[in-house]
């Protein structure tokens, strides 16, 4: 053997997520999300985990691996309906496994799981042994093409880092119709929720979601990852990712707890995305779909998406 020939196991990782092959029945419309984090963070200095290079605003899960860290998922393929155990690492570019995480929203990672069709949506909260595997249970209903992304900060970082990989589910496929924008008002598991609002290519833009049920505004909505609201979009064709947060928390003296719920986001470009808002009331967390074309009139709701924690 070539002792010159030399493959860290950051390469190998990455080889082997990228060359994974499975089969799927047919394969499905690509389905994205908006700009990556931009926020600042203070930098810390404990050995080990490489800062993130960060800085620019590049749309955040369209690859997997950059700023250092690369997504070692460990079960590339799933079965429909059957409950599957995800497995994956985040590795630094010398093919170490990070153990060390800053907190956001109460918690070290967030991973979201959506179908390139965009109308299967489940946002976890993996579990993380002392090694830096990563662990959660998940049961996706159908076959098809998936997106496993994983938003998280490096306790070293100052950026946060959104990570994205190909997960295959097998099983009897069909193709879901493609997203069309249509009404601003949905119901969500017996609430109703209505979006008011416009996403603009390039420039800041707030989303209003106000929750009612039976008729009635809700205002007594409980906290959620330390807010009153949570919202992932996800950009129609490349899966590029937004991950964004209420205008505003608990606690602060000036947020109140519903009806409504504000957010401040930019799409990156013009096209079609899908917004997902996770609420909390009455100790149950629900989920509402929007589909939404940015640089082309207010934003448009269409129905809701599933939900998994």
């Amino acid at each position: 053997m070539n002792t010159g020939l030399k493959i860290t196991a950051f390469a190998a990782a990455v080889a082997a997520t990228f060359g994974t092959t499975y089969a799927v029945g047919a394969s499905v419309d690509t389905v994205g999300k908006p700009v990556a984090h931009t926020e600042e963070h203070g930098e810390k200095t404990a050995k080990g985990d490489p800062p993130s290079a960060g800085g620019d605003h590049t749309p955040g899960g369209l690859q997997i691996a950059a700023d250092g860290y690369a997504l070692d998922l460990r079960t590339p393929r799933a079965r429909a309906g059957d409950r599957t155990d995800l497995r994956f690492r985040i590795l630094t570019d010398s093919g170490r496994p990070v153990t060390r995480y800053a907190e956001d929203h109460g918690k070290e990672l967030h991973l979201i799981v959506a179908s390139r069709d965009l109308t299967t949506y489940r946002h976890l909260h993996p579990t993380r042994a002392a090694d830096g595997t990563w662990t959660t249970p998940a049961t996706l209903p159908k076959a098809g093409d998936y997106r496993v992304f994983a938003d998280f900060r490096p306790e070293r970082a100052k950026e946060k880092v959104t990570l994205g990989a190909d997960l295959a589910v097998t099983g009897a496929y069909a193709p879901a119709p493609a997203l069309k924008p249509s009404s601003t008002a949905k119901t969500a598991g017996g609430y109703e929720v209505r979006l008011d609002g416009a996403l603009t290519p390039g420039e800041p833009g707030e989303l209003t979601l106000r929750v009612t049920r039976r008729g009635k505004p809700v205002t007594d909505l409980q906290p959620y990852l330390g807010a009153y609201g949570h919202l992932v979009a996800l950009r129609s064709g490349d899966l590029a990712y937004l991950h964004v947060h209420p205008n505003g928390e608990p606690g602060d003296g000036t947020t109140k707890p519903g009806p409504e719920v504000s957010f401040t986001a930019t799409a990156p470009s013009a096209g079609t995305y899908r917004l997902f808002l996770d609420f909390r009331h009455e100790g149950k967390v629900r989920t509402a779909a929007f589909t939404v074309r940015a640089g082309g009139g207010e934003a448009r709701h269409e129905d809701t998406g599933g939900h998994g924690h």
